[in-house]
């Protein structure tokens, strides 16, 4: 555990680890800000406000988790959340069965909003900040020790995902160059969170990164990435600002995983699709892209496909029928898939699209503002913005309230089972 600060200039070098300040743990992102001339930082000073929030490690593990650990039954999934202008990463637990609420495990506050999550052997819980992001964290709910943040220097940021290899030991992030906006996969050690390799991605905006389950891709033994180049361009100095939208390349790349040699590359007929969010099918033979549509043309937008399948060799959209595919607005959050079939969450839709193994349209699960999805024993569980769905592809899918600590919170889009 790291020790308290005892003065303003001590708390702003305690980056990582250090006490907390009460005054920041209560606070939140924004207030943080606020706070900065009463800390002894200079007006504007965002970077050293949110080093400090970071730093400060404000984490709190809920009252009743001992309890819930001890009983052994419940049902646990790591997630990111806003609510009212701060945000967090934790765990959220509940039991099997309808009705069962949803509750808030453990929490830590960070800086800026949370995107990706990974799980590590150890029960760490590895997050990264939505592009174009500044900050990595791991971090074990409950074990007492303060999380380890890892910080941009202003030459990268993170696109919003990280993915650990089978035994913890190497982690991978997506990166975007910001004076070239080129993007990178780098290769980080899972204890220092420091950079030991890097590789292009043979494109811009790469978003999430996954394993290639089919043996390596048809290369032998050798551990193969596929990326998601979801091909936005962006500026620096404009943030999230898209710019230049007509000269999108979005593509899906295949990367040897120990040097980075560039095995394949994928792209969709039509260059206004973004590919962004991955998931594999229960027999690891077909890969499902979640896409969000960019363009120019509103109809053309909100009519467009959502989910996009690649089985190794050729890329293709699945659509839902034409009197329902504006409804889902081409805006997919997350994918994920059952025995049951394709889920896309579809939070503008306040549904999830729902499509067989081989494609075919079956229909939209209504959830409010849904947008995580995370498979467990084969089912379903879908987030929303008052309740959750277990075994959401299921007829009849059982449903969790979201408990008081939950209430008012807008989850992000992925959750993991922990």
């Amino acid at each position: 555990m790291g020790t308290r600060p005892g003065s303003p200039a001590e708390a702003m070098r305690a980056v990582p680890p250090g006490g907390r300040h009460p005054q920041i743990a209560q606070a939140g992102s924004a207030a943080a800000l606020a706070l900065a001339p009463a800390l002894g930082m200079p007006r504007g000073g965002r970077r050293d406000a949110l080093l400090a929030l970071a730093g400060l490690g404000a984490w709190v593990l809920a009252p009743g988790a001992a309890q819930a650990k001890a009983q052994g039954r419940a049902i646990r999934l790591a997630a990111a959340w806003e609510h009212q202008g701060s945000f967090h990463i934790g765990v959220l637990s509940t039991q099997e069965g309808a009705g069962q609420a949803l509750q808030v495990h453990a929490s830590l506050e960070v800086p800026t909003r949370a995107h990706g999550l990974c799980m590590l052997p150890d029960g760490s819980v590895l997050a990264t900040a939505r592009r174009p992001g500044d900050w990595l964290v791991r971090w074990r709910p409950g074990a007492g020790s303060e999380p380890h943040w890892f910080w941009q220097d202003g030459e990268r940021s993170f696109n919003g995902h990280v993915l650990a290899s089978a035994d913890g030991q190497r982690l991978y992030t997506t990166e975007t160059d910001a004076e070239t906006g080129a993007s990178w996969i780098v290769a980080r050690d899972a204890g220092t969170l420091a950079p030991a390799a890097e590789w292009p991605t043979h494109g811009i905006d790469a978003h999430e990164l996954i394993w290639d389950t089919r043996g390596g891709g048809g290369q032998g033994n050798a551990p193969t990435l596929i990326v998601a180049n979801g091909g936005v361009p962006t500026a620096p100095e404009t943030g999230r600002v898209k710019r230049d939208l007509g000269t999108m390349d979005s593509s899906l790349v295949r990367l040897d995983a120990r040097t980075g040699r560039l095995l394949g590359q994928w792209r969709l007929q039509d260059k206004r699709l973004s590919l962004r969010h991955l998931a594999w099918s229960p027999d690891g033979q077909v890969l499902g892209i979640a896409l969000q549509a960019e363009h120019d043309d509103a109809a053309a937008k909100v009519a467009a496909p959502v989910l996009a399948l690649f089985d190794g060799i050729a890329l293709r959209v699945v659509s839902a029928p034409p009197h329902i595919a504006p409804s889902l607005n081409g805006y997919g959050g997350s994918t994920a898939a059952t025995p049951a079939g394709w889920a896309v969450s579809c939070p503008r839709a306040h549904g999830i699209a729902t499509f067989s193994l081989q494609g075919e349209w079956q229909g939209l699960v209504p959830l409010p503002e849904v947008c995580p999805l995370a498979v467990r024993s084969g089912a379903l569980w879908a987030g929303g913005l008052a309740a959750s769905l277990q075994d959401a592809l299921a007829p009849d899918p059982l449903n969790h309230p979201h408990g008081s600590q939950l209430q008012g919170v807008r989850l992000d889009n992925h959750w993991v089972t922990a």
